[in-house]
């Protein structure tokens, strides 16, 4: 994916494409703040950010609703097999009926793809499958082909490729990944330079090594190195020590756009090559897990 679709990816909410695909749905600003349990104006203040995002109306009113506009019609067709191949990852192809189903479901998730997925992917699940329940199991990628051969998650989001023996994993999307600091504590206002980015510390996730990772193989191949203050396998903590220490964090772009508009960070492409985050459902062969 290149540099200019990857910029425009990182200003895309999660929640806000929520609110276009029930609006799609129901033709109703009212029948959607109700499915989501929202208030109108929060609808519409969604709507609002949405056709200012896309420099298109989206929906116009009409005797019979909201109708969509040719480019929102073009967005739900590639929005829609997304939804549908992440139920076809946890309900499996068999005569599951959403409405009416009891069942929990264990979803092993990175700490990064749970803030991810989560807040757009609930209030769906409420909706259509009131019965079906979530569990998040803390899954590193390294760690998710051994928990899906165990039997301890049904159905894994990983940036990894998995698919081997009985393990298959279904591509979903490709994500950048973007470099977050706050304005108030590295006075950089961007475009970010190579020095800019040594001359500062940073704060990174590392599952398996420690303190070293693409980034710093990049900046040694120019002769050059970052201090890494704080090494982690956790995401959790990085908005709250990039507000009150100078500290640089790269992080998926999934978490940057929300984190950059929640805690006022700065937000710009690191200046080293890195390359794409490719998501994928994983899941195991012959069962509810995945459907190829």
């Amino acid at each position: 994916m290149n540099k200019i679709i990857e910029n425009d990816f990182s200003r895309i909410d999660l929640n806000l494409l929520t609110v276009l695909m029930v609006l799609y749905r129901e033709g109703s600003v009212t029948r959607t703040a109700e499915v989501l349990h929202l208030g109108q104006p929060a609808i519409s203040g969604a709507l609002k950010r949405l056709r200012e995002m896309f420099d298109d109306p989206l929906f116009v009113r009409s005797a019979r609703g909201m109708l969509p506009t040719p480019r929102a019609q073009a967005l739900m067709t590639d929005l829609q097999p997304l939804m549908e191949n992440l139920h076809s990852a946890m309900f499996g192809a068999g005569e599951f009926v959403p409405a009416r189903a009891q069942q929990l479901f264990r979803i092993g998730l990175s700490d990064w793809s749970e803030h991810w997925l989560m807040p757009p992917l609930l209030p769906g699940l409420m909706q259509e499958a009131p019965g079906v329940s979530l569990q998040s199991i803390a899954a590193a990628p390294f760690q998710v082909r051994q928990l899906l051969e165990e039997e301890r998650i049904d159905v894994a989001v990983s940036v990894n490729k998995q698919s081997r023996g009985e393990v298959v994993s279904e591509p979903v999307m490709t994500m950048g990944v973007t470099t977050l600091w706050s304005p108030q504590q590295i006075p950089c206002r961007g475009p970010l330079s190579v020095s800019d980015f040594v001359a500062w510390e940073h704060v990174m996730v590392a599952y398996r090594e420690t303190g070293h990772g693409e980034i710093d193989r990049q900046l040694a191949s120019q002769g050059l190195a970052r201090r890494v203050r704080f090494a982690t396998q956790n995401f959790s903590t990085f908005p709250l020590l990039l507000t009150t220490l100078p500290l640089f964090a790269t992080v998926p772009q999934g978490l940057a756009q929300r984190w950059q508009a929640q805690y006022a960070l700065r937000a710009d492409a690191p200046p080293v090559a890195y390359p794409n985050l490719r998501c994928a459902f994983c899941g195991t062969n012959g069962g509810r897990r995945i459907r190829r």
